[in-house]
């Protein structure tokens, strides 16, 4: 409508969507649909014409070939001529927050949380006995009986001194082990990510050994260096290299591997890293934008010496947004290990 005025929202169809879109198809006067689409853009003689495909990326690459065909044949060619992929539009408008969505976001986190604190908890596990299939199925359950979609069938997996790398097929948890979570759900719309980390005391034991504790307390280094160096502007990949940098420069051992979250878990924008791929990606070429949730996802490798020098993963992945100008966690973020007695 122009510069200033309300969004003009049509369906092409008999029928309007609720009170969000006016209808604006007569078949009794012009029988042929796309002959009444072609009809409405001519109407409006606008400069471009923006569809929903993409090249780039699977959130903007909806219209099927067909669709596009009988679309493109109804158009007069001088129209055919402006069409342009709405991609931008698609990603912006999944990956902008409303205030409303806002004020709901902390609260879903929350729920996460408090069943990543059950599930990491004598009411769930008994070391010697327990295991961890018996764990990620508990959560399933609970969300079950909760009315809650789970966005990803959930991971628990264990690290143990003398064993390398993590454990994630099914075994029995056991006193001295770390145990690791990745869990999400989806409610109102709006998913979660979270991953967590846990101990399992040891009889006689109060505290974690200090080389764990150590590990996480550099994992939270990491993710502190990594939200100081969003830039409302850069892509996904300028934020990677210079959180890296910086995280390098201090000796830690990071993998950085965070995404945009919202109406899909691994949401519409650009990514900041891979697991596998620490350096730049096509995928992490867009703009990172005010106004976004993310989900902080990043490990820091370290020896621990109580456990002989093993090289242990210590996993984060907390939920957060970003402003413009600081990355704020969404319903705070794991600063201690969550400790499991074993008797």
């Amino acid at each position: 409508p122009g510069d200033g005025q309300p969004v003009e929202r049509l369906t092409v169809s008999r029928y309007g969507l609720a009170d969000l879109f006016e209808p604006s198809w007569a078949p009794e006067e012009e029988p042929d649909q796309w002959k009444a689409v072609a009809d409405i853009i001519a109407a409006r003689d606008p400069e471009k014409i923006a569809i929903n495909y993409s090249d780039a990326t699977r959130f903007g690459d909806g219209i099927t070939l067909s669709q596009y065909r009988a679309m493109t044949e109804a158009l007069p060619q001088q129209y055919e001529d402006r069409i342009v992929s709405g991609e931008a539009l698609s990603v912006r408008w999944l990956e902008s927050r409303t205030q409303t969505e806002l004020d709901l976001y902390p609260g879903i986190v929350r729920i996460a949380h408090a069943l990543i604190a059950e599930a990491f908890s004598r009411k769930v596990i008994t070391p010697g006995k327990t295991t961890t299939s018996e764990v990620r199925w508990w959560y399933r359950e609970k969300l079950a009986v909760l009315g809650i979609d789970p966005w990803f069938h959930p991971s628990v997996a264990v690290q143990r001194e003398g064993t390398e790398g993590i454990i994630y097929d099914d075994t029995v948890i056991q006193p001295g082990d770390l145990l690791w979570t990745d869990f999400g759900l989806t409610y109102l719309r709006l998913n979660t990510d979270t991953q967590h980390l846990a101990y399992v005391l040891k009889p006689g034991e109060t505290q974690a050994p200090e080389g764990l504790r150590e590990g996480l307390r550099r994992t939270n280094r990491v993710g502190d260096i990594l939200t100081a160096s969003f830039r409302a502007g850069d892509s996904g990949n300028a934020i990677l290299a210079r959180a890296r940098e910086a995280a390098l420069a201090e000796g830690l051992n990071p993998s950085i591997y965070s995404h945009p979250i919202g109406f899909h878990g691994h949401g519409a924008g650009p990514a900041i890293g891979f697991w596998d791929n620490q350096s730049p990606d096509p995928r992490g070429s867009g703009a990172v934008n005010a106004g976004t949730t993310w989900s902080i996802e990043f490990t820091n490798y370290f020896e621990v010496p109580e456990w002989g020098g093993q090289r242990v993963d210590f996993r984060s992945e907390e939920d957060a947004y970003f402003d413009g100008e600081t990355v704020r966690y969404l319903d705070g973020r794991q600063t201690e290990l969550t400790l499991i007695p074993s008797n």
